[in-house]
């Protein structure tokens, strides 16, 4: 195949200069030399893995896709080989289970063992360019029988619970990535996965750029991006549309061991909608996330029914016995989002006994939330404190007039459930809601309801430490304070 001067530059360039020798130009592979007819009905991945086979065999490269429809069960990556995917080319998912392999050494509690793309203990592996990875994920899924909830209730309903996987299971993640280095994974579009879209699992030196997630409102368990265990990532200027967690950090360990420490991750410039969650730490939780910064990205929706909008916004998990320490959350914008911010530490389970176990060292700041529907929360649980969160230019809006039995509720522990921000049941608090926290700073934020609301704005309940200055609220009606305080103490309000 002859490749035009810019095509050979682009792949050369995400071949990346670890693939090329001296005196040798780029290899670069073309898998209908090796079989592949590109017509949407032929199995091409046998074509496609012996070109990467063929590719690595010969120092590395790339592995061009040209235009065409790419039928394809599981395709292996290999050390330093780029995987090209050129305009109009289209990878497209098999819907036989049988043309998946299935991956050896994945543990018991691990996901299904099938993939589209798949590498393992690999360095300077690259997927890039602007053509599309299709994983037809409506085929693997049927409808769940969920009863519709009554009105008054829509706000706490989830659109990817009204279906559900087809027995025989599916493939899922779509894209995996085990223990790899230098992983690139560049300007992509990536669509309808059957379950988990992308996740990089134990990795370092991780970009993720330029892509683009689209996947179903209501697909079942369809989270974006689940960056699993890895330490040094970088995810910039991604669009992720789906049915489950847009954005999500994890610790957890599919391939049996014990959990390696999250860290020294960026989410930047990113644009993400879901009915779930935007940006999202934990679940599972089991290990640690340390120095982690989202900044200036957008969670949105549009004017759809509350069932198919964000749960939160932000939403930071401990809840089986891992940590958080060091969280830095900026300059975000918020749209329709039902909770624009919620933590959580609690003890569902304890997976391992570590002395860094709690959630701590976290700020969010300059945040703008319109058409919320619940308060924010900063939760944990009578023995074990949430400690040192800062709240700073926090501007959040609540559009659910509230009603006479939200006024005082009480609200349950839970203290060893599923987080997510709708657990607790509407909060006696519309901007707020604070309780088992030591140490909390909220400065200039500001916060606004229907007319006629009745609860307070702040409700902090077991809170030692709080420094709050420069607070806005809209009016309340009744007698409840703007800011409410039960079983707390050092407590100081200005301004």
């Amino acid at each position: 195949m002859m490749l035009t001067a810019a095509m050979a530059s682009t792949a050369a360039a995400v071949a990346g200069a670890s693939v090329q020798r001296k005196d040798d130009p780029l290899q670069i592979f073309d898998p209908m030399n090796f079989g592949a007819k590109g017509d949407g009905k032929a199995l091409d991945s046998p074509a496609i893995n012996a070109a990467i086979d063929a590719c690595s065999r010969g120092g590395g490269g790339a592995v061009h896709l040209r235009p065409g429809i790419y039928r394809s069960g599981t395709v292996i990556l290999k050390s330093n080989v780029a995987l090209y995917f050129e305009a109009g080319s289209t990878l497209l998912g098999s819907t036989d289970l049988h043309d998946y392999s299935e991956v050896a050494g994945i543990s018991k509690n691990g996901p299904n063992p099938r993939h589209l793309i798949f590498a393992m203990d690999a360095e300077h592996v690259t997927l890039a360019g602007p053509g599309l990875i299709d994983g037809q994920g409506p085929h693997f899924w049927e409808r769940s029988g969920k009863v519709p909830l009554p009105p008054e209730d829509a706000w706490v309903d989830v659109a990817s619970h009204e279906l559900k996987p087809k027995e025989g299971g599916r493939p899922s993640p779509l894209l995996e990535f085990v223990n790899c280095r230098w992983l690139r994974i560049e300007d992509v579009r990536i669509e309808n996965a059957p379950g988990w879209t992308l996740r990089p699992y134990n990795c370092d030196n991780v970009t993720i750029s330029g892509i683009a997630i689209k996947n179903p409102v209501n697909g079942p368990n369809t989270d974006g991006i689940d960056i699993t265990c890895c330490q040094n990532v970088s995810v910039s200027n991604c669009s992720v549309e789906t049915g489950d967690d847009a954005t999500c950090l994890k610790s957890e360990t599919p391939y049996g061991g014990e959990p390696r420490l999250s860290k020294n991750i960026v989410v930047t410039n990113c644009r993400l909608t879901t009915c779930c969650n935007g940006f999202k730490l934990g679940t599972g939780s089991e290990g640690g996330f340390e120095n982690i910064t989202f900044s200036n990205s957008t969670i949105y929706n549009s004017e759809v029914e509350f069932k198919d909008r964000v749960i939160s916004g932000v939403a930071l998990e401990v809840v089986d016995g891992g940590w958080i320490d060091g969280v830095q959350v900026t300059g975000i914008e918020m749209q329709r989002t039902r909770t624009p911010i919620f933590i959580r530490l609690e003890n569902r389970k304890r997976v391992h006994d570590y002395p860094q176990h709690g959630l701590r060292n976290v700020t969010i700041e300059n945040v703008n939330a319109t058409g919320a529907l619940l308060a924010s929360s900063i939760t944990g649980i009578e023995d074990d404190k949430v400690r040192d969160v800062t709240l700073s230019k926090i501007r959040a809006e609540n559009v659910l007039p509230c009603r006479p039995e939200w006024v005082g509720r009480t609200v349950p522990e839970k203290d060893n459930s599923y987080p997510e921000a709708r657990m607790f049941g509407m909060l006696p608090a519309s901007g707020l809601y604070v309780r088992h926290v030591r140490g909390l700073q909220i400065h200039d934020a500001a916060f606004s309801a229907t007319a006629g609301e009745a609860r307070p704005t702040v409700t902090l309940d077991d809170v030692i430490g709080a420094r709050v200055s420069g607070l806005q609220s809209s009016p309340i009606s009744g007698g409840m304070p703007v800011v409410q305080a039960i079983h707390s103490s050092d407590l100081q309000i200005s301004n």
